[in-house]
């Protein structure tokens, strides 16, 4: 579980970080939603099986209330998702 966790918390880092830095910039700045719209779906599914397995792992990781409300609040950090597999999950 633990592995699958790191896959998803590493493409859900990585879609975060292009839908910050290259979708939302094209929108605003090149005037086309398109790439809002192509990583947006992929971006909120990771989201949330990302929030999901993180409730699963809580327990068998032995995350207290800080450290496992810093996981689940680095999901909404750019680059979050990559301190906490340095920090909790290698």
């Amino acid at each position: 579980m633990k592995n699958i966790f790191r896959i998803i918390s590493y493409l859900e880092g990585i879609s975060y970080l292009m839908l910050l830095f290259i979708a939302v910039p094209v929108k605003y700045f090149g005037d086309d939603e398109s790439y809002v719209k192509l990583l947006g779906m992929p971006h909120g599914m990771l989201f949330v099986v990302y929030v999901i397995l993180a409730f699963m792992l809580k327990n068998e990781q032995k995350w207290e209330g800080k450290t496992f409300w810093f996981v689940l609040i680095a999901s909404v950090i750019p680059f979050g998702t990559f301190i906490v597999d340095k920090k909790y999950l290698k």
